[in-house]
């Protein structure tokens, strides 16, 4: 097993809960009741997995293994994808503020929470698909065979000792709790 595909596993639950956040935007604009507090559920998920988790080991490990390889970081796929998680840290901040905003009455944040929600969703799924096209299949090149089995085992470390036993668990169950949430609005 390579380490990119741990990412692309992780992939696919973070475009479950991208799913499930585009269909709450949808109706959030709508005007259907929903919980604020799902778009404060999808923030953390967010904040711990996608950025915590899965981003540390990319930015933590994957890229710096890549760059060891000769990629460079400047001006080369690497900076683009660490940009674009910059981007997605400020849609999550705006999620947040903005649902934080509709739980304490204030129905104007709607707008702003759907355009947040929006935005992350958009953002996030063409990031993935560049990962799993073009970036990940650069790193499987770039990075030397003999290199494979230590990203691996850094990848275990920021599991373990940066991220804390449990935790990956822990926010996978979000995850579903998160689509099931949107999956019962719909059945109403």
């Amino acid at each position: 097993m390579q380490a990119t595909d741990i990412l692309k596993s992780e992939h696919r639950v973070i475009e479950g809960v991208l799913e499930a956040l585009s269909e709450a935007a949808e109706k959030l604009e709508t005007g259907q009741v929903l919980r604020p507090g799902f778009f404060l559920d999808a923030a953390e998920f967010i904040k711990n997995f996608a950025d915590g988790c899965h981003h540390r080991k990319e930015e933590g490990v994957l890229f710096k293994a890549m760059e060891a390889g000769g990629v460079p970081v400047q001006g080369g796929p690497i900076g683009v994808m660490l940009a674009e998680h910059e981007q997605g840290r400020a849609y999550t901040r705006a999620m947040r503020q903005a649902a934080e905003q509709l739980q304490a009455g204030n129905e104007a944040a709607r707008q702003p929470l759907a355009q947040a929600a929006r935005g992350y969703a958009a953002l996030l799924y063409q990031h993935i698909m560049k990962e799993d096209n073009i970036l990940f299949p650069m790193a499987d090149r770039a990075i030397p065979a003999s290199q494979h089995a230590q990203v691996l085992n850094d990848f275990e470390n920021v599991e373990h000792d940066e991220t804390g036993p449990g935790v990956h668990e822990k926010y996978l169950a979000l995850a579903q709790a998160l689509q099931d949430e949107v999956a019962s609005i719909e059945q109403e």
